[in-house]
């Protein structure tokens, strides 16, 4: 499937409206899946979440990537019930394995269900795939079904930025294959880089404690997660990385970005640049206040909803 220059521009514009979105989020490998799973169901004023996929992941918390898979899919039913959110229809397991160097597609309800949203949609009403874990449930859909890049518009949090001197970033060595293949669909695509660009956005536990944990069950369960995450909290700040595609969508002057060609992606994980590839929108800064703002002021609200 070919996309026009013009037609993949138009879709990265950035989008005005309320939009519908799907969530990819691989939510129990960190701390921060869970702050922007949250960010992005208390915005109703400007995304209509339409699913949460759960996304592998292997590292000393799982014992394969389809374990990692089971344990954020259990976790983001924890995040819904401290919601008061039913999870039936809205949260699909994804993949149990990578795509991979051979770039194969691999099945999962996840990937279904984002084929079936995408053809149900057009370019005058993408779905916004907001991606922040390893990629391989989306490119598994890009894979099978490439029909669908004129409907879509992923927004990646993965590697780090164009300068860095590598990109070995967690969400892209997980699956290699899996961001080539993205980067190479020709998908409208807003990547998100971590070091160089979202690596400034970040809280202490200070923070956490006076503007999350007393805001009902959920910010108790969110400063905990917080703050288990190291037992040195002494001079201690927390990057919360996956805030920062949610930031985009939710007001783009919070994340300001450019147009450029398309990296290529090396097998050694580095960038290389060619031109004549066709164009994504990469976000060069994080505006860390305007963001974590909004979400304190949003799980503010939310609990006080919730009070007697």
């Amino acid at each position: 499937m070919a996309l026009t220059d013009a037609a993949r521009l138009k879709l990265l514009a950035p989008p005005a409206g309320r939009l519908r979105v799907v969530l990819d989020t691989d939510t129990y490998n960190e701390i921060d899946d869970q702050f922007a799973l949250v960010q992005m169901l208390l915005s109703k004023e400007r995304f209509d979440v339409e699913a949460i996929y759960a996304a592998p992941f292997f590292n000393a918390r799982a014992d394969s990537p389809g374990h990692g898979m089971e344990l954020s899919y259990q976790e983001i039913l924890r995040l819904l019930e401290r919601l008061n959110l039913a999870p039936d229809g809205l949260v699909h397991r994804g993949v149990a394995d990578y795509v991979g160097p051979e770039k194969q597609a691999r099945d999962a309800p996840a990937v279904d269900d984002l084929v079936a949203r995408a053809r149900a949609g057009s370019p005058d009403d993408p779905l916004h795939v907001v991606a922040i874990g390893a990629i391989s449930n989306v490119a598994s859909a890009l894979l099978r079904a490439p029909d669908i890049i004129d409907r879509i518009v992923v927004v990646w949090l993965g590697g780090h930025a164009l300068e860095w001197p590598h990109t070995v970033e967690f969400n892209l060595k997980q699956d290699v294959g899996g961001a080539q293949a993205l980067l190479d669909s020709g998908v409208p695509l807003v990547l998100v880089p971590c070091m160089g660009v979202t690596s400034r956005l970040h809280s202490t536990v200070p923070e956490i404690e006076r503007y999350v944990e007393p805001n009902g069950s959920i910010g108790a369960f969110l400063a905990m997660r917080f703050k288990e995450y190291s037992s040195d909290h002494l001079g201690w700040a927390k990057e919360i990385w996956d805030m920062a595609p949610v930031g985009w969508l939710l007001n783009p002057d919070w994340a300001p970005s450019v147009i450029v060609p398309a990296p290529v992606l090396t097998n050694q994980m580095t960038w290389s640049i060619d031109r004549r590839r066709h164009a994504i929108r990469y976000v060069t800064h994080v505006d860390r206040n305007a963001i974590l703002k909004d979400f304190f002021l949003k799980l503010k609200a939310f609990a006080g909803s919730r009070s007697p």
